[in-house]
């Protein structure tokens, strides 16, 4: 198998920590934007949309979005589990994870390409949609810290998938101006217990 990474991608960064806490050793190949090679016929072949990750395994086929990765990962490598045991707890996980990747990544993720000045030029960017997608990722930080009361991870009572997305999002929320407050205490303390793993750094 390979890996086709972007370092600097939250997604590919799901995927990156998702790998690190099955204990997998993946080649990686990582992808420069600057070169164009992600527009070439060769790489669209691999994913019709020319982005990372992607995940070639070893007959050529390709899987690429993170969290069909993961769950190919998750199927072929189920220990330690990171979306779940039973039903409910699977279900549970993909609820947290969905709430954490359409109510915190993806605004914190267009406020980064509608504001920032590597996507000048490269993406159409509306500087207007930046404080509404700041806003809403707030939002989100506000209810988190309140789901969060008195339980360690997001989802379950063990580390999961929910937990690397919000990880990867708070992230990329230091790049846009949106980090949790000092009083959301539930927050920096799960903030502190996820980023101490081995795996955050990956």
């Amino acid at each position: 198998m390979k890996l086709y990474d972007l370092p600097a991608s939250p997604n590919a960064r799901r995927v990156r920590i998702f790998i690190a806490e099955k204990g997998l050793d993946i080649p990686k190949e990582e992808i420069d934007l600057s070169t164009g090679y992600n527009k070439t016929s060769e790489y669209l072949e691999k994913n019709i949309l020319g982005r990372m990750p992607v995940l070639e395994l070893d007959d050529g086929t390709t899987i690429s979005e993170s969290h069909a990765i993961c769950l190919y990962l998750e199927g072929m490598h189920p220990e330690p589990p990171l979306m779940g045991n039973t039903p409910l707890e699977r279900a549970q996980i993909e609820m947290w994870n969905r709430r954490m990747e359409l109510e915190l990544l993806i605004p914190l993720v267009s406020a980064f390409s509608h504001g920032h000045p590597m996507w000048k030029g490269i993406r159409e960017q509306i500087p207007d949609y930046v404080p509404v997608c700041q806003k809403q990722a707030t939002r989100s930080l506000d209810w988190l810290e309140t789901s969060l009361d008195g339980r360690e991870y997001i989802a379950t009572d063990a580390y999961s998938i929910a937990d690397i997305t919000a990880q990867c999002a708070i992230l990329m929320g230091k790049a846009v101006g949106v980090r949790p407050a000092e009083e959301q205490a539930n927050i920096n303390s799960w903030w502190v217990r996820v980023t101490s793993r081995p795996s955050a750094r990956a």
